[in-house]
């Protein structure tokens, strides 16, 4: 069987494009499945569909092929991706074919060793790479982070000239007296939100942030 993923990250965007190039190899419909949900991680409801749960059986099976347009399609985190792969291609003996990179296609290197290696080294740059510019992403941030001026005791963009980090949160009138109250035991958490007029989730939030 031959299977098609199609993702994007937000319900506002339209998976048009990748669609039309995996309808090239798949013409059938219901063997396309799609996602709109972020590719942070792979927790994803036709995803599983594909690769099964604890709870239930893969869609894939020994010998499918799974085709793909693009390695970002699968996900951001290129650590998952490889644990996926390795999953897909050695628990279920299963391809997988990425239509941008012709190098990642395991269906023309199933009997063949050195293909089949190429395909896992590729993908082991590409992991090494991504790993890389995020780690060097973040010392970038942190370097420019340490050369800014501070104002108020908050460090301070030298291109927009604002505070960076978080606001500072806003807590409603009385929140001193109340919060007081509250630690006291004088009133309960709940008579507290009553007063104050807050959420529970808002309460707690603002006492997170009051108590740090």
């Amino acid at each position: 069987m031959m299977y098609g993923y199609a993702r994007v990250s937000t319900k506002e965007q339209n998976l048009d494009r990748q669609l039309e190039q995996l309808r090239e190899y798949i013409k059938d419909e219901r063997y396309i499945l799609r996602d709109k949900e972020s590719g942070k991680d792979f927790n994803r409801t036709n995803w599983n569909t594909l690769v099964g749960t604890e709870k239930t059986a893969p869609l894939l099976h020994e010998g499918d092929l799974l085709i793909v347009c693009s390695l970002d399609r699968l996900g951001r985190n290129y650590t998952e991706i490889r644990k996926q792969w390795d999953y897909i291609t050695n628990t279920l003996q299963a391809n997988i074919k990425v239509l941008d990179m012709p190098l990642l296609d395991t269906s023309i290197s199933k009997d063949n060793l050195d293909g089949r290696f190429i395909a896992d080294l590729v993908l082991q740059i590409l992991s090494y790479t991504a790993e890389k510019e995020r780690e060097n992403t973040r010392k970038r941030q942190a370097q420019g982070i340490a050369v800014m001026p501070v104002v108020n005791g908050k460090k301070v963009s030298s291109k927009t000239g604002n505070p960076i980090g978080r606001p500072n949160a806003e807590y409603p009138e009385r929140w001193s007296e109340i919060y007081s109250d509250w630690k006291s035991g004088s009133i309960t958490a709940t008579a507290a939100m009553e007063v104050l007029g807050l959420k529970r989730t808002t309460f707690y939030k603002l006492v997170k942030s009051y108590e740090a």
